[in-house]
């Protein structure tokens, strides 16, 4: 099995050290400072006026974004310029690595990321708070490490991460974690094989498992396990161990602090081990709590994203755990694919993107008829219109108060703005996930962007409309302005 490429190793030690060490000290400024409420919202979800849509957005702004995503478009651009990024982290070259980088900071991480340290992250923070009234979903952007070691600094950026959050407005901001920062991938793939069997062939015994929750289901890729794997040895089992405990300091301080943790999802070949963990995590921190401090991440590419939703949602209304559940589309098809084209077997995802589409919405109406019932809650991180009209009427059908926490909606930085501004201006709570870090430790995020943006039925077709048509409005409204004068 293929193992993720090893970008620590690339990594200056100061490089990190300084993207985390800003915290504290900015922390104390902030603690002292006076926040702004956020614009109050006018309730229409419009899209189509974009000069009310964009109207808190600078024109400087819609330029840039206009420029990067029009050039994303470009399927030859963007191949040329990943490769060249892929190698330029793969040689080190002192020529070619430096002009990758800085062509990399200049537009993608620009466009996608918060910034490189803590302090330039809190300061996107505040003003999408204070300006535009956009939360945050605040991401220290490191994943796939390979040992201990790794995670074991991994965990210190994000647990500041969590402090920076803390001294952010109220309800301003959360944090989100991948698994595979604070458990080696080498662990995650194996205890995801031995789940895999398992669900194969209940009687299999895993004397580590401390949870019932469900993982798996009948429909699930049990192909990227084909023989039966041997049990953990004692030293993984003490890793397993480790990184559990690494989890829990992360729940502990975001419980104490008040800060929502959103684990999100990765790809099939460990995204058991993902699940296994985060409904650990689910337990140790959601009981006797109304609103979810943890919450899980369902990818609705996914064949089995429905069936998996859903048994997870019973085992947690039958042990009186409130579920945190965040519903994306996914981000690994090509990973996915590829992987399963290599074992001849079928693709986990949906056959078609319309497919992809039914499920995320009869996810997303499943789970808000939970929020309604007073069960669970929701974050509906889409990039569709069409899902974000549909979630807003389905909404308001069932008497789910605009107000209310336990429905949230998401997009990514840089992506969806129209729709984050139109769904904001209805009265929603919004946020936008706001990774950051050095542009080195971001390059899988990046190149991930990268793909989702590529070709002329991108994800960021509508995003490009909606901005030409407010840059025309522009450019039209300051002629006649200047024709009048």
């Amino acid at each position: 099995m293929a193992r993720a490429t090893k970008f620590s190793a690339i990594i200056p030690r100061a490089l990190f050290t300084r993207s985390i060490s800003t915290a504290s000290s900015f922390a104390v400024k902030l603690l002292a400072a006076e926040f702004p409420p956020p614009p109050t919202p006018q309730v229409s979800f419009d899209l189509a006026d974009t000069e009310r849509l964009f109207a808190s957005v600078p024109t400087s702004t819609l330029l840039r974004s206009f420029a990067i995503l029009s050039l994303m478009a470009a399927g030859p651009v963007v191949d040329l310029g990943t490769a060249a990024l892929r190698a330029s982290m793969a040689s080190g070259g002192r020529l070619l690595r430096p002009a990758a980088l800085a062509a990399a900071r200049a537009t993608v991480h620009r466009q996608f990321c918060a910034g490189e340290g803590a302090e330039e992250a809190s300061l996107t923070v505040q003003r999408m708070w204070s300006e535009v009234g956009l939360r945050s979903i605040l991401d220290y952007g490191i994943e796939d490490a390979e040992d201990s070691a790794a995670c074991q600094g991994n965990l210190a950026g994000f647990l500041r991460a969590v402090d920076l959050a803390a001294t952010l407005p109220p309800t301003s901001a959360s944090v989100c974690v991948k698994i595979t920062a604070l458990a080696p991938i080498s662990l995650l793939e194996r205890v995801s094989d031995l789940l895999r069997w398992e669900q194969k062939d209940p009687s299999f015994s895993l004397p580590w498992r401390t949870h019932s929750f469900p993982i798996l289901c009948h429909s699930s890729p049990l192909f990227l396990t084909p023989r039966e794997p041997q049990p953990l040895s004692e030293d993984e089992e003490q890793e397993l161990q480790s990184a559990l405990r690494r989890l829990s300091m992360l729940c502990d301080r975001c419980v104490k602090a008040n800060i929502p943790l959103l684990i999100d999802a990765e790809y099939s070949s460990v995204q058991p081990a993902i699940d296994y963990f985060t409904y650990w995590a689910t337990l140790e921190s959601n009981k006797q709590r109304e609103q979810p401090i943890v919450f899980g991440t369902i990818q609705t590419y996914l064949r089995d994203a429905k069936e998996r939703m859903m048994n997870a949602v019973e085992a947690a209304e039958e042990q009186g755990v409130s579920l945190g559940v965040k519903l994306v589309r996914g981000a690994y098809l090509t990973r996915e694919t590829r992987l399963a084209e290599s074992m001849a077997a079928p693709s986990p995802i949906h056959g078609s993107l319309h497919e992809t589409h039914v499920c995320f919405d009869t996810c997303a109406s499943f789970m808000m008829e939970k929020v309604s019932k007073g069960s669970g809650a929701v974050v509906l991180a889409t990039h569709n219109v069409h899902s974000g009209q549909e979630a807003a009427r389905k909404a308001e059908e069932l008497g789910i108060g605009k107000d209310d926490e336990k429905l949230q909606f998401a997009q990514l930085m840089g992506m969806a703005d129209g729709l984050s501004l139109g769904l904001k201006n209805a009265g929603f709570r919004v946020s936008k996930y706001r990774p950051f870090g050095p542009v080195e430790q971001v390059i899988p995020y990046l190149l991930r962007r990268a793909e989702e943006n590529k070709g002329v039925l991108s994800t960021s077709s509508n995003d490009r409309q909606l901005l030409r048509k407010e840059l025309s409005r522009r450019v039209t409204a300051a002629f006649v302005g200047r024709a009048l004068n």
